[in-house]
């Protein structure tokens, strides 16, 4: 396949509906950019030496320009001179080089007649190849998010875990069946003697705080009804 039969291939193509039929998008994708990317490579290629080409032929012009003129003065001279066979032979040198120069001419149109459209191709083709890249970029975002769903999902009907939560609940009822053995001890069991009078204890230092509160409260009423008489 030549360089512009695949160029035309690939700016015609429909990247979505070649990505549709593909069995692998993403392997599909990364072959377009690479076909892509090196037809660039060699459209530029051609376009550089057109460019060359193009640059020697308008030189190539300017220097037949310059020997027609110089042709032209030496007819004049010859026939200024009555030699008329020198102008003649002169001028004939002359219509030769303007028939170079007409040809010339003629491949230089058609030098800027492919370098236009080589300028167009390239557009076209850096617009699909940022169509690929962009495409490439959402098919690798989708790939990801869709593997680690399946990864989530794998895990979640996992019956190893399963069989953790299970494990996990059965520790639980084993340790409140240990706990609760250990509260059954305690059940009908009386006071010690200990305990008793820790409790007696605990009651005559709440009495000790009630007393001396009841205390300071009737001290206050007192000096508050001596106040009042003064008054």
């Amino acid at each position: 396949m030549s360089i512009f039969s695949r160029l035309a291939d690939i700016i015609s193509s429909n990247l979505a509906a070649i990505l549709d039929q593909a069995e692998d998008p993403e392997k599909m994708i990364r072959f377009m950019i690479q076909e892509m990317e090196d037809t660039l490579v060699e459209v530029r290629a051609t376009s550089a030496r057109i460019i060359a080409d193009r640059k020697q032929a308008r030189r190539k012009l300017a220097r037949l320009d310059e020997v027609k003129q110089e042709w032209q003065r030496r007819a004049e001279l010859a026939l200024s001179k009555g030699r008329e066979d020198l102008a003649k032979g002169a001028l004939l040198e002359k219509a030769k080089l303007a028939d170079v120069a007409e040809s010339l001419e003629a491949d230089l149109e058609q030098l800027d007649d492919a370098l236009t459209k080589h300028d167009e191709d390239i557009a076209k083709l850096e617009a699909k190849l940022r169509e690929a890249k962009t495409k490439q970029k959402t098919i690798l975002a989708r790939q990801e998010t869709a593997e680690s769903r399946l990864k989530v999902r794998q895990r979640l009907h996992d019956d190893r875990i399963d069989d953790a939560f299970t494990r996990f609940e059965q520790m639980e009822r084993r340790l409140d069946a240990a706990e609760g053995e250990v509260e059954s001890y305690d059940l009908g069991r009386g006071k010690t003697l200990a305990e008793e009078i820790a409790e007696l204890e605990a009651e005559s230092a709440i009495d000790e705080e009630l007393s001396a509160l009841k205390s300071r409260f009737t001290k206050t009423r007192e000096k508050g009804s001596v106040a009042d008489e003064r008054k």
